[in-house]
């Protein structure tokens, strides 16, 4: 698929069928994540793959919103691997882990693969369910799957602010 139309065509799936997303398809997505840039090239990233029943039901209790999705990324980075910015308090953890979730979610666009950027959980209780080591922090979790029959991307996907609202030129 062209570039452009996958960043343009790629939505928030909200409802899934059951199909399971093939395992080279998976492999596909878990890949571009990992050849995501990250500071220092640290690669801080740890995608956890929630796909047995009993994983699924751990994530239903964090979050109403895995819309049926028959696996799930968890996405989290190394807090004690990271870069701290010269004369801050900054860190690349974050923005990492971002591009990494960014990296997948669009490499699922082009294999066909639905998905949706989960932010409505507690990462925190999200680490305590899945029993993660206590230096990786959670930043977001990926539905992935196969839209459901009539599902489709919300009324507002196609709307955007002009250009000129959301850039500067100095």
């Amino acid at each position: 698929m062209e570039f452009t139309d996958v960043i343009k065509n790629r939505y928030s799936c909200k409802k899934y069928s059951d199909r399971v997303v093939e395992e080279d398809k998976l492999a596909a997505i878990l890949e571009a994540g990992r050849v995501a840039p990250t500071a220092k090239n640290l690669q801080e990233q740890h995608v956890y793959v929630l796909q047995s029943a009993e994983a699924l039901e751990k994530f239903d209790g964090l979050t109403p919103c895995r819309y049926g999705a028959p696996t799930v990324l968890l996405v989290a980075f190394d807090s004690e691997n990271i870069y701290t910015y010269p004369d801050s308090d900054r860190t690349s953890g974050v923005e990492d882990a971002s591009i990494v979730a960014t990296h997948m979610v669009l490499a699922a666009a082009n294999e066909g693969v639905d998905s949706c950027w989960v932010n409505r959980l507690n990462p925190e209780e999200a680490e305590r369910t899945f029993g993660l080591p206590e230096n990786e922090m959670v930043l977001c979790a990926i539905d992935l799957g196969y839209a459901a029959e009539g599902a489709g991307p919300l009324r507002n996907h196609s709307l955007r602010k002009d250009l000129s609202k959301t850039v500067t030129r100095l």
